[in-house]
């Protein structure tokens, strides 16, 4: 009679439902990303896969897999954690998913060389232990180079180097959308932040398990750290799926999905005025400002400074100069004040009485309640509901 290789413990099982779900996870956003070309939902894919893969080992462990010769050798052999490759696929998420152009160039293949090393390493030694010597010479201590501490550690070093690289690319990403966008809040990713914090979250479990835990070497005193690990990694899976479903939705939206990582210093509208590099910022200001005040540009709720730019047949480059050092601003800050100036003119004249507060943002160019009440509190010290008691 077959028996089955797989025991099903408290431990090896809690495990085995959180890598099942990430492989299902892993396999949606891969089909997800073949129907919509998306590159990030690969990369997201991948990512889910090698968290999987991460937790294998110890699921498997603790089926008893290392206490039978046969599937012993598959664990040895077999390099499921790919520790050195999780941080460059976090990487390369976070730029394909708030740069829709990014392509993994032949430079970048550079962040796979440790990874690729280690599977070199993998193969070495399985050629060693089991084609030439046929016996134990770089396992001859019994224990699993996937779980060395050298690995681990070498692993944690590789995520928080990683971090912190997709860190500086979120910041750069969210100072171009204020500069680009007048809808900068709904382009911000609450979602990339979260992701963020969760990969951070499995960043210092690892290091207070380290400190913490004094056996960490001993293979049934980490089951808490893998445990904990895996509830961060279903949260990633769960929420970075509804993120996919929340983006292909928004295609078919009324809001632009805006690349803000392209540069636009092309002339936007289709006159062939000439273009001067050296300009006189007051005369600029003027310019723009009238075009704000007689066209109400700032009622469009998807205005962004290529439309600006167009309007006055110059480039990005210009108005974007002419915003930030005549004005003070950032374009979505500038754009949002003419907003927040043409509700409080309705709301002098008394426009609250006959329709919603909402309303009357959604007139003056606000795309959300929750923009609104940021944006007028920000500019005013006040919320809208204080600023209307005051008025009366």
């Amino acid at each position: 009679m077959f028996d089955f290789p797989f025991s099903f413990g408290q431990k090896s099982s809690l495990l085995l439902i959180f890598f099942f779900h990430g492989i299902v996870f892993s396999y949606l956003l891969l089909r997800k990303s073949i129907i919509h070309n998306n590159k990030a939902s690969k990369w997201l894919s991948l990512l889910l896969f090698l968290y999987a893969m991460y937790i294998t080992p110890y699921m498997l462990g603790y089926a008893n897999w290392y206490a039978e010769k046969l599937t012993k050798e598959i664990l040895f052999f077999v390099p499921f954690m790919q520790i050195l490759l999780i941080g460059p696929v976090v990487y390369f998420y976070t730029k394909s998913l708030l740069n829709t152009s990014f392509k993994v160039s032949k430079k970048d293949c550079i962040h796979f060389i440790p990874a690729l090393l280690y599977t070199l390493y993998s193969l070495v030694v399985f050629v060693t232990d089991k084609l030439i010597l046929d016996e134990f010479y770089f396992y001859a201590d019994d224990r699993d180079k996937d779980l060395a501490n050298w690995y681990q550690a070498t692993g944690l070093v590789s995520m928080a180097f990683y971090l912190v690289l997709s860190l500086r690319y979120y910041f750069e990403y969210r100072k171009l959308v204020f500069d680009k966008v007048s809808y900068a809040d709904t382009l911000l990713f609450k979602w990339i932040r979260n992701f963020m914090v969760a990969f951070l979250s499995i960043l210092i479990l690892r290091v207070l398990f380290f400190i913490l835990n004094p056996e960490w070497g001993n293979f049934g005193s980490q089951f808490w750290h893998y445990i904990a690990f895996s509830f961060v990694f279903y949260y990633i899976a769960i929420t970075g799926y509804s993120n996919v479903i929340k983006q292909t939705t928004l295609r078919s939206e009324k809001l632009k999905v805006v690349n803000v990582f392209d540069d636009e210093y092309s002339i936007s509208s289709n006159d062939t005025k000439t273009v001067t590099t050296e300009f006189d910022t007051s005369i600029w200001k003027d310019k723009l400002s009238r075009l704000m005040t007689e066209k109400h540009l700032f009622e469009n709720p998807r205005l962004t400074l290529s439309d600006v730019a167009g309007e006055l047949g110059t480039t990005t480059k210009t108005i974007s100069s002419v915003v930030n050092s005549g004005f003070n601003m950032n374009f979505n800050d500038f754009v949002n004040h003419y907003r927040i100036e043409a509700v409080k003119d309705k709301l002098e004249k008394g426009e609250q009485n006959t329709s919603t507060l909402l309303g009357i943002a959604l007139d003056c160019g606000f795309n959300s309640k929750a923009t609104f009440n940021r944006a007028f509190k920000k500019s005013t010290s006040l919320s809208p509901k204080d600023y209307i008691e005051k008025l009366s």
